[in-house]
C-alpha cells in the first residue's frame, strides 16, 4: 500500500489502495489572469539565490493548534465495599474525567504546521484549506522572528483554499500572481515553505506535466512540478523564475509520504477567482449550469457519429435549472462554453463555475449530428447542487408470454414497466422505458453494468417506452449495419447514464 499524508498536518495519515496522494499544498490563484502566449525558452539559472532572497520574506509559516478530547479507558480500582480508601479512589478518577462509561476524557491541544504566502501588505495571506481547518488558533510567522495571531477572511474546501487577515504593524513583503497558463513543461519552478517545520526552505525544479487531474476535487487541473515538497509545504507558493505565484503546492505523490519528485500545485489562473471572492464576499460564487455529465468515449462518439471523441454528454437536465430553461436537453453534446472549447468532460465544471452569474453565454451543442447554439443564462451554484456532475433481417429477439421480450444481442430481458415491476425495483414514477428483468451473466449488457431494475429510456437517442419499441430500435440499428447501440439507461433512482453496448452474435 502508498502512504497518503496530509502534508501539512504531520502524523495525520490516510491510506490509500493504489497510490498516495499526500495533501501538502493548496489550490491557489492568479489575481489578474489571461496571456496565453508562450515564453521564450530559458537557460538553467547560475543560482537561486537572489530570486530566493527576494521573495523568502514573504513565505510564511503558519501554525495551529485545536483542542481535542480523546478517550481512554481507565478503569476503576476495585476496593472492598466500605473501605476508607473507596471515597479516595472515586474522587481521584472523576477530577481526571472519567465518565459514566469508565472512560478518561481529558482535553489536550494538537498542533499542526504548514506554509502560506503574504499578498497584500496590509496582512492579507494566502495558505491551504486544510492546514487551519477546524483550528482553534492560527499563528502566522514570518522570516523575521515576527509572530501574529490570525483570523480567516475565507476558505474553500472544494479548490483547497483558505484567506487569513493579520495586523502587522509595518507594511508586509507582499508576493503577486502570474499567468499559470503560461507556464511550459520544462519550464524552472521554485518552491519556499516549511517541510517538517523547517520554515524558510528553498527547493528548485521544473515543471514536469500541466492539467493532471488527481481526483482531489471536481476542479482538477494541476502543475505537476518534480520541485522537492514534503509535509508542511501545503499552501506553500510555487514561484517562476519572475518571482511571480504561478501555483500552490497541495499534494504529492509518495509511498512513503516524502518526496519522491511527483508534487502537485493548483495553477494561479485558476485559485484566483476563488481568492478574490473570499475576499470581498468571505465566501466562494460559482456558476452553475444544471446538468450532469459524462465522458464521451470513443464507443460513444462512433454511435454519435462525431469524428473524434471530444465535449461532454449531458446525462440529466436539472428540472428548473439554466439549462433546461434555456433548451439543452439530455443526450446533447456540449462542444463549447461562452466561447471557450470544451475538449473532454472535466473542462466543463471549471468553465462554468468561473462564469459570472447572471452572464448570458452561448452554449454550442451537437445534437442528433447538428450543430445548435444556445442562449443560457448562468446561475449560482448552491450547496447540494450539481453544476456539471458527473461520470433489415429477421429479428432474433422473442417475446414470452408474459410480455417479456429477450433481446439476445444485448443479453437482457426487458418488460414493459407496469406498476408490479414499479414496486418489485422500487422505481420511481418519473422513470418511463422499458425495464431490465434478467440480465446474462456473460452478455455485453452485463458488462457494462446494467443490472435488473434499470430502466432503457432511449436507443440512440430515440426515446422508447416499451420493450417493443427498444426491439424495433435496435433492429433499426443492425440493418443499417451497427455493431452496438447507444442506449440512455436510469437506474431506479432516475439517474441517467448513456451506455455503448456491443451487439454480440
Amino acid at each position: 500500500m502508498w502512504h497518503v499524508t496530509a502534508s501539512a498536518r504531520g502524523g495525520i495519515a490516510r491510506t490509500g489502495r493504489i497510490a498516495a496522494l499526500c495533501l501538502a499544498a493548496a489550490m491557489f490563484g492568479s489575481l489578474g489572469a489571461g496571456s496565453f502566449a508562450a515564453a521564450e525558452a530559458r537557460g538553467a539559472p547560475e543560482s537561486f539565490a537572489d530570486l530566493s532572497e527576494r521573495l523568502i520574506d514573504a513565505v510564511v509559516n503558519i501554525s495551529t493548534s485545536q483542542r481535542v478530547t480523546t478517550s481512554q479507558r481507565i478503569p476503576t480500582p476495585r476496593v472492598p465495599p466500605g473501605s476508607p480508601f473507596e471515597e479516595f479512589f472515586e474522587e481521584f478518577f472523576n477530577r481526571r474525567g472519567e465518565g459514566d462509561d469508565g472512560e478518561s476524557r481529558r482535553p489536550h491541544r494538537v498542533n499542526s504546521l504548514g506554509s502560506g504566502f503574504v499578498i497584500d501588505p496590509d496582512g492579507l495571506v494566502v495558505t491551504n484549506n486544510h492546514v487551519i481547518a477546524e483550528a482553534d488558533e492560527i499563528i502566522v510567522n514570518f522570516n523575521d522572528g515576527t509572530k501574529l495571531p490570525a483570523e480567516v477572511v475565507g476558505r474553500d474546501e472544494k479548490t483547497d483554499i483558505a484567506v487569513l487577515r493579520v495586523k502587522p504593524d509595518k507594511p508586509l513583503t507582499a508576493v503577486s500572481f502570474g499567468d499559470s497558463e503560461a507556464l511550459r513543461v520544462g519550464d524552472w519552478v521554485l518552491a519556499i515553505g516549511n517541510p517538517f517545520g523547517l520554515g524558510g526552505t528553498v527547493t528548485a525544479g521544473i515543471v514536469s506535466a500541466r492539467n493532471r487531474d488527481i481526483n482531489a476535487g471536481p476542479y482538477d487541473s494541476f502543475i505537476q512540478t518534480d520541485a522537492s515538497i514534503n509535509r508542511g509545504n501545503s499552501g506553500g507558493p510555487l514561484f517562476n523564475m519572475d518571482g511571480e505565484v504561478v501555483g500552490i503546492n497541495t499534494a504529492i505523490i509518495s509511498p512513503t509520504g516524502g518526496s519522491i519528485g511527483i508534487g502537485f500545485a493548483v495553477p494561479a489562473n485558476i485559485a484566483q477567482n476563488v481568492i478574490r471572492q473570499l475576499v470581498e464576499f468571505g465566501e466562494t460564487r460559482r456558476g452553475w449550469l444544471g446538468v450532469r455529465i459524462q465522458s464521451v468515449t470513443d464507443e460513444i462518439a462512433e454511435s454519435l457519429g462525431m469524428d473524434r471523441a471530444e465535449g461532454a454528454l449531458v446525462a440529466g437536465v436539472s428540472s428548473g435549472g439554466p439549462a433546461e430553461a434555456a433548451g439543452i436537453e439530455t443526450g446533447d453534446v456540449i462542444l463549447e462554453f461562452d466561447g471557450r472549447r470544451v475538449g473532454e468532460m472535466r473542462e466543463l465544471p471549471r468553465i462554468v463555475a468561473d462564469t459570472a452569474i447572471g452572464k448570458t453565454v452561448d452554449v454550442l451543442v451537437l445534437r442528433k449530428g447538428e450543430r445548435e447554439t444556445f442562449k443560457v443564462t448562468v446561475g449560482r451554484l448552491e450547496e447540494g447542487e450539481q453544476m456539471a456532475a458527473l461520470d433489415a433481417g429477421e429479428s432474433d429477439e422473442l417475446a414470452g408470454e408474459d410480455g417479456t421480450v429477450t433481446i439476445s444481442a444485448l443479453g437482457v430481458d426487458l418488460s414493459d414497466l407496469t406498476d408490479e415491476l414499479r414496486s418489485r425495483y422500487a422505481i420511481g414514477d418519473s422513470v418511463e422505458g422499458a425495464v431490465v428483468t434478467d440480465v446474462a451473466p456473460d452478455g455485453p449488457a452485463s458488462a457494462r453494468q446494467i443490472s435488473a431494475g434499470d430502466v432503457i429510456v432511449e436507443v440512440a437517442q430515440e426515446k422508447v417506452t416499451t420493450a417493443a419499441d427498444v426491439r424495433r430500435e435496435l433492429d433499426a440499428l443492425k440493418a443499417r449495419g451497427k455493431k452496438s447501440a447507444l442506449l440512455l439507461v436510469a437506474n431506479p433512482a432516475g439517474e441517467l447514464r448513456f451506455v455503448v453496448v456491443p451487439f454480440q452474435d
